[in-house]
């Protein structure tokens, strides 16, 4: 068996052996099983990368109170690869005004498995993420995640609250694989805040 199915299958058999232990158990840095190796350049689809721009993540959409979201997995070695972006452990922030609808574009150019979900802030810490926070809010199967490939989804962003993207494949979330979402009663625009960058509007 070559090195990614190998790396892929023990990853699972390791979170559902977790799992069935205690779902919400923490975890000693399950990140470190996704070596540099795993996301090496050899293996990503360089070509979804190249070229892309932090104002990509974030733009108008077309119709009214519409925004796109753009979630790129291993985005760079942060956190083992294991990132939206280039960032972890919510060290990015999407403000979304309440009401508006949300495209999300999500890209694994990885052949490590991995799924983007919006989920209440405090699910990143549990092993599994369950339901999303709202209707239509996922991938398909983001337990099981996907390799090398990209997927849309949509949904509209109907509760204030603090949120995340978070990648839902087990283990994933609670090793730092999500960034903040917050649902604003008071904002206008959608805005995305990088790190210690000022945020910026969708545009």
């Amino acid at each position: 068996m070559s090195f990614r199915p190998l790396l892929v299958s023990l990853l699972a058999l390791s979170a559902s052996r977790l799992l069935a232990a205690d779902p919400i158990a923490p975890v000693v840095d399950p990140a470190a099983a996704h070596s540099d190796a795993a996301h090496s350049a050899s293996g990503l689809k360089r070509e979804w990368i190249d070229g892309v721009k932090p104002s990509d993540f974030l733009k108008l959409g077309d119709g009214a109170k519409t925004v796109k979201v753009t979630l790129i997995s291993a985005f760079n070695e942060v956190n083992h690869g294991m990132n939206f972006n280039g960032y972890s452990h919510g060290k990015a922030l999407y403000t979304i005004p309440m009401g508006w609808k949300v495209e999300v574009t999500f890209i694994n150019p990885s052949p490590v498995p991995h799924s983007a979900i919006i989920v209440e802030r405090p699910l990143v810490r549990r092993l599994q993420m369950g339901e999303p926070a709202f209707e239509g809010g996922s991938v398909a199967n983001p337990a099981v995640g996907m390799s090398l490939k990209k997927a849309t989804f949509t949904f509209t962003a109907s509760e204030p609250g603090d949120y995340a993207f978070a990648c839902g494949f087990p283990t994933h979330a609670i090793s730092g694989h999500w960034v903040a979402v917050e649902v604003s009663n008071t904002a206008q625009v959608p805005t995305l805040k990088l790190g210690d960058a000022e945020p910026f509007p969708a545009k």
